[in-house]
């Protein structure tokens, strides 16, 4: 029990962090309703670029402002493939993710990681400032729940407010009906290319925000960031769906969905001896488990009305 609590606020961290790209995830899945497995390769070009910038001395905030760009043209790549080559989503977002491993490797310097330190680089979140904090050594708002959930709140601001613009309702209406959309003459190719560049940003900035608090970027580091975006999107849509209906709650559903996640799989650590090899398979259960949730729970409710009915018939 006391290894999860000292590992709680670790969990909550990282599920905030995961959460930025997790809402990345949901512009594509839920919005654009498009399978992009972009992320998966655009996290870790946000790691590595981030990570990179500020070993060469640059300031951690231009490091995610170009992580988040860098990102915004892996999604562009996606979305050239998809609208203008005529491959579906799913294939053009393989094929960039497959291309973005020897990007990633190419900036930083063909090694398949890059570190950071603490002490020499003035980094904006650390896991080491989660004890700082404790210590009294760095003030409370340094902290990097704090730190990470301002970001977060900044996210879901701008979000809210661009997909409440004309631009970002036309691109609602093309994920909710591309054909009626175009009937309306929205450009529907030209929407999902913006809504493919401002998911791939933010799961890039959600990257180059790791790297920092992790303290190194790593060539696998998104290996398995899809599952993990999906998990985060579908425990908020389970949790909290029936009470979040407003589009920035929903966003917010999200980022608690991703720090559910991370708590549950820290317990599941902190409360058995299960090796950390298998965290894969734990997290596929989890997915899997929630998405069983609801289904069963349909068809509960289901047999319960179905059984009044043949009382009340009787």
């Amino acid at each position: 029990m006391q290894s999860f609590i000292n590992a709680f606020p670790g969990a909550v961290s990282q599920g905030l962090i995961w959460g930025i790209m997790a809402i990345g995830l949901y512009i594509t899945y839920k919005i654009l309703e498009l399978s992009d497995l972009t992320v998966d390769g655009s996290f870790c070009t946000g790691g590595a670029v981030g990570a990179m910038m500020i070993a060469g001395g640059h300031s951690p905030w231009l490091a995610i402002l170009c992580a988040l760009a860098v990102g915004a043209l892996t999604g562009l790549v996606t979305g050239f493939f998809h609208t203008a080559c005529g491959i579906p989503a799913i294939l053009a977002g393989i094929l960039t993710q497959l291309g973005l491993w020897s990007v990633n490797l190419a900036i930083m310097g063909m090694k398949a990681n890059q570190a950071l330190n603490v002490n020499a680089h003035k980094l904006l979140v650390s896991l080491r400032f989660l004890s700082d904090v404790k210590k009294g050594a760095r003030p409370f708002y340094q902290h990097p729940i704090l730190v990470i959930a301002a970001f977060t709140i900044v996210v879901i601001m701008i979000l809210y407010w661009f997909f409440g613009t004309e631009l970002g309702a036309s691109i609602r209406a093309t994920g909710a009906n591309g054909n009626m959309a175009r009937a309306q003459g929205i450009n529907t190719n030209r929407n999902k290319v913006i809504g493919l560049m401002i998911a791939n940003g933010l799961v890039a900035l959600s990257g180059s925000l790791l790297a920092q608090y992790q303290s190194f970027a790593d060539i696998n580091m998104g290996r398995g960031a899809i599952v993990i975006g999906l998990a985060a999107i579908i425990i908020g849509d389970v949790v909290f769906g029936k009470i979040f209906r407003n589009f920035g709650l929903k966003l917010l559903a999200v980022s608690f969905g991703a720090i559910i996640y991370y708590i549950v799989i820290q317990a599941v650590i902190s409360f058995s001896d299960i090796d950390s090899n298998y965290l894969k398979l734990i997290s596929a259960l989890i997915v899997a488990i929630f998405l069983t949730v609801p289904n069963w729970k349909g068809k509960f409710t289901h047999f319960i009305h179905k059984s009044a009915k043949a009382k009340g018939g009787a």
